[in-house]
């Protein structure tokens, strides 16, 4: 099976004006952009009813209906501003305040509370669309404590890895019964930033098989962190891909921690699609080589270019990247056509 693509992640284009204040409207524009598929965001009402797609598989029909009509498939939904609250570091409390529902701001206890019950309606939801994957951020709890000084206590990112996986467990085991996949986006902010958080978390959730990962090679490029053996770890754990350029440019005054400089003017920035560091060929040769037949979605954030010019350069450039799975090999017009008994022979075994 080959990777399917293009599709693009429509949160960042969601907006109050046309073509991007509805589904159907905005459905048309990625379909004329010539993408095949459309990851959502179940926090834009502007776009999608996640209460009402955990409860109406009618809405869903509809739904697809929509997409259907502008030769779209639905890839996955996404819960990331959800999945953030169901760990807030009280440090963040106020600058993530916005993500939730009006009546629960102010009140941790009840964003809490909050965000899993929209966890639990997506995996509801995803179940109702006939997806079997869903992407998500971890939350963080340990986060502010990442680069320490003074030094952490013992036993403080043990604490918060062991609170982190209690709150998750219930979800995951949702996810599970609803037969879709969690996947992560191992994402700098999250308490799951890279492989060994990933791994942490793992352990601590009894390696739940809907424990997965969603892989952004845009994140490990501002880490400094090898991309491509992440997939040769991690390939059985990655059930999404994001499609997402970036660039880090160290310079005598600034590094990975970019000098709290804005977006334009930091050593890492995030760019649009083949304007960045990130090689995509191996990448999709690598993630081809062991079996990945999901969605190559592009999530289009950069500094520089302006989103629509991103947008159409990068279903483009995402239909060159995906590589058609061959059913033979290069070599079959040289079989000798050999048997068991030819076999023995050529290797001296009588």
């Amino acid at each position: 099976m080959s990777i399917k693509g293009p599709a693009i992640f429509l949160a960042q284009f969601a907006g109050d004006e046309a073509p991007f204040n509805s589904l159907e409207s905005i459905s048309k524009w990625a379909s004329n952009l010539g993408y095949i598929g459309v990851q959502i965001p179940s926090w834009d009402a502007r776009l999608f009813d996640l209460k009402k797609a955990s409860e109406s598989k009618g809405y869903c029909d509809e739904v697809k209906g929509v997409l259907s009509n502008h030769n779209l498939s639905l890839t996955e939904l996404s819960s990331h501003l959800q999945g953030q609250l169901v760990a807030v570091h009280p440090a963040y409390d106020t600058a993530f305040d916005g993500f939730a529902a009006p009546e629960v701001r102010g009140n941790p206890k009840a964003r809490q509370e909050w965000a899993v019950n929209q966890l639990m309606m997506a995996a509801e939801a995803s179940k109702n669309l006939g997806l079997t994957n869903h992407v998500t951020f971890s939350g963080a709890l340990a986060w502010p404590y990442v680069y320490p000084w003074p030094q952490r206590p013992a036993g403080l990112v043990e604490t918060a890895f062991d609170e982190l996986a209690s709150r998750w467990i219930p979800i995951l085991d949702q996810f599970d019964n609803c037969g879709v996949n969690l996947c992560y986006e191992i994402h700098p902010g999250e308490d799951l930033h890279d492989g060994i958080t990933f791994e942490m978390f793992l352990e601590r959730v009894k390696n739940h098989s809907r424990c997965n990962m969603l892989y952004d090679p845009s994140h490990y490029v501002l880490q400094h962190l090898d991309y491509l053996q992440n997939i040769d770890i991690y390939h059985e754990k990655i059930k999404m891909f994001h499609v997402k350029d970036a660039e880090l440019n160290p310079s005598g005054k600034q590094g990975v921690y970019s000098g709290f400089q804005s977006w334009k003017n930091r050593a890492g920035r995030f760019r649009s699609l083949g304007d960045g560091q990130v090689d995509f060929k191996s990448i999709f040769s690598k993630l081809t080589t062991y079996g990945f037949d999901g969605w190559a979605v592009l999530e289009w954030e950069c500094a520089l270019k302006h989103p629509e010019d991103g947008a159409k350069e990068g279903s483009q450039f995402i239909k060159e990247h995906i590589i058609r799975v061959t059913e033979k090999a290069f070599d079959d017009f040289a079989d000798a056509g050999t048997d068991e008994k030819a076999n023995k022979k050529m290797l001296g075994i009588e």
